[in-house]
């Protein structure tokens, strides 16, 4: 049974109300080129996906993005790094915090129109502070006309990999979608999903029927995985990546690109594990050139301070997945930029 509670204004009259200004356009066009220059093998530098598991509050996400934002111009003739400021949290049983989007003040209920209110003024504050626009996971594909011209990166999680409507939206958004492994590992429902996304798609979408041309720019992100007893497989080591690689070759998809992500089932949550797996996958690049060539970069979590906690009392420290602190943070991506 469901309860209407509050009727949504379409995405044009919010977008109305808070536009992206000329200035803004720029530097999120211009980032979401830079980002696709990785993926396409046009820029042989890395892209480092970085930021909060959620941004579950406005200020210590601004005053993250703006030490980013200073880190870039250190590092950006090696590396093209992109904010992480994920405004939904996939919850594996369904309950419990779902992100800025629907919440926007963790310790209150739900409102979601405040909630897209507070992402937009977010990213665009984001934007303004560090000359960087973001990246965020598409949960659910109806909210994307909401924040999908403030992002030059769009991510599908590996719960929802397998969701018809994700691929087919996935198809029509104009720049770079990273689709997760599915959580069993499936390379080959993950290889799928990116058929789907790089194809041309006629479907129902909110009120009407749409046409997408396909996105020549969806590719992988390799996640880990976790079998029927709850364990995590890791799939970032050379061998694992290399199956994948394969895959590509024999699925004639366009651009081959995997995109690490050095948390989640590949680190067990181990938030500090994802320094030696950066480590790692930096060592079998200068190994063998075809890992190089199709390893793009990697999704690191990182916050002002390091772990977790289960109320937001400590500024700037998860309150969802644990996270690498900022010094930590910084030290990894100069180590990468060096070995890039």
């Amino acid at each position: 049974m469901f309860e209407r509670q509050v009727k949504i204004p379409d995405a044009e009259e919010i977008l109305q109300k808070m536009p992206l200004s000329f200035e803004l356009k720029k530097i999120r066009d211009e980032r979401t080129r830079a980002v696709a220059d990785v993926i396409t093998g046009k820029s042989e530098k890395m892209l480092i996906i970085v930021g909060p598991c959620s941004a579950h509050e406005s200020a210590p996400v601004l005053e993250y993005v703006e030490k980013l934002g200073k880190l870039n111009e250190k590092v950006k003739d090696k590396l093209v790094i992109v904010p992480r400021i994920y405004t939904n949290k996939p919850r594996t049983r369904g309950v419990g915090y779902k992100g800025m989007f629907s919440q926007p003040d963790p310790t209150k209920s739900e409102d979601i129109v405040k909630g897209i209110y507070a992402i937009r003024a977010l990213n665009l504050k984001a934007m303004e502070a560090s000359g960087l626009a973001a990246a965020d996971e598409m949960l659910y594909p109806a909210n994307y006309d909401y924040v999908g011209d403030l992002l030059c990166y769009n991510a599908v999680g590996a719960r929802s990999c397998e969701n018809q409507l994700h691929r087919l939206v996935a198809s029509g958004i104009d720049g770079p979608v990273g689709i997760k492994n599915p959580m069993s590992g499936a390379v080959n429902v993950m290889l799928n999903s990116i058929f789907a996304a790089q194809s041309a798609q006629v479907f129902k979408l909110n009120s009407w029927q749409v046409k997408t041309s396909g996105n020549p720019l969806a590719h992988a992100i390799l996640r880990g995985a976790v079998d029927g007893y709850g364990n995590d497989i890791p799939n970032f080591h050379y061998e694992t990546v290399m199956q994948v690689a394969e895959g590509y070759k024999n699925s004639g998809l366009s651009n081959p690109a995997i995109i690490i992500d050095a948390n989640h089932s590949n680190s067990g949550k181990n938030f500090r594990q994802q320094i030696r797996i950066c480590e790692e996958v930096m060592q079998n690049r200068l190994y063998d050139k075809d890992f190089k060539f199709i390893v793009k970069g990697f999704m690191l979590e990182s916050f002002l301070e390091e772990g977790c906690q289960t109320e937001d009392k400590i500024y700037g420290k998860s309150i969802t997945d644990p996270c690498l602190g900022w010094s930590d943070t910084e030290k990894l991506i100069f180590d990468i930029a060096e070995k890039a």
